[in-house]
């Protein structure tokens, strides 16, 4: 994860994740920090700042302005409903930008949005419901996947899964292919390359 991070050009989480990461940096450091120095000096042979940006997607802007990521400035990807809500409750975010119009924001629109500032890479550390989103849309690439060795069921209140709000299948599959598998511990690290097709 460390390594994603600092070769990104942006990340891109929602709000959701935000929300459920009260302390979360989303910065190259804290996902491991004995390399620090090493990610830095990465990301300054890649003429890119110290930090990757940060992308928070927000349908509603339902953002905590608290929330310490803010304090580093982000851009908040929004409807156009929320924006203006946003840019009186969120003033330390660098920018606030009205995607579109409507209930969800254009995902779509998001990621050319980010691009036209020159954020090529974009690493999404976002929940199931925009991962979802994102592979039902085509905006997916790879695919970087942890399977632990640790066992989680689920009860009468179910816990979310890897990909939630869209049906992938029948009517769109998204076809993995292992680029790498690495092990680290008790964990598994896959890397897939992905294809969607209707």
């Amino acid at each position: 994860m460390a390594l994603l991070r600092a070769c990104a050009d942006a990340i891109l989480i929602g709000s959701g994740t935000l929300r459920s990461s009260p302390a979360g940096t989303w910065r190259p450091d804290r996902a491991y920090p004995p390399a620090a120095a090493a990610l830095t000096e990465l990301r300054r042979s890649r003429a890119r700042p110290e930090l990757p940006p940060v992308a928070v997607v927000t349908a509603r802007g339902s953002v905590d302005p608290a929330h310490p990521l803010l304090e580093r400035g982000v851009t908040l990807l929004t409807t156009t409903g929320a924006a203006a809500t946003l840019r009186t409750r969120v003033p330390n975010a660098s920018e606030v930008v009205a995607v579109n119009d409507g209930d969800a924001v254009d995902l779509a629109a998001a990621l050319a949005h980010l691009r036209e500032r020159g954020h090529e890479l974009i690493l999404s550390e976002a929940g199931p419901a925009v991962l979802g989103s994102l592979l039902a849309a085509h905006l997916v690439d790879e695919l970087f996947l942890t399977v632990s060795s640790l066992l989680a069921g689920r009860a009468a209140a179910p816990r979310l899964g890897l990909v939630e709000g869209v049906e992938l299948l029948p009517d769109t599959r998204v076809q993995a292919s292992l680029r790498s598998l690495r092990r680290s511990g008790d964990h598994l690290l896959a890397r897939y390359a992905l294809a969607s097709t209707v």
